[in-house]
């Protein structure tokens, strides 16, 4: 839906993303699985943002394990501290980030 709007605004396809990312609802919350293991998860990507490359950019900067699935990216640990600044580091805005 973002896609048809900015393709018919005119915009250069560079600038896609960009806008995309400001107009984000990213909910960051952990869990706590099994043998008392935490979760991190984020979600609320929408489909106009390469969500599967923002799980590998996060991976490789908190050094830990973590898969995307289901339209959410789920990291192994607790780093609700550390994802919102890292977010907001890739293009994503302050005030669309909700770390629980």
């Amino acid at each position: 839906m973002a896609d048809d709007f900015l393709k018919s605004a005119g915009l250069p396809e560079e600038l896609w993303e960009t806008i995309a990312k400001e107009k984000q609802n990213i909910v960051v919350r952990a869990v706590k699985r099994r043998w008392g293991k935490y979760v991190t998860i984020v979600e609320g990507f929408d489909k106009s943002v390469d969500a599967k490359k923002i799980s590998k950019d996060l991976k490789q900067k908190l050094a830990c394990g973590g898969t995307f699935k289901e339209g959410r990216i789920e990291l192994q640990g607790d780093h609700r501290k550390h994802v919102g600044k890292l977010l907001e580091t890739l293009g994503f805005s302050k005030e669309s980030i909700d770390v629980k």
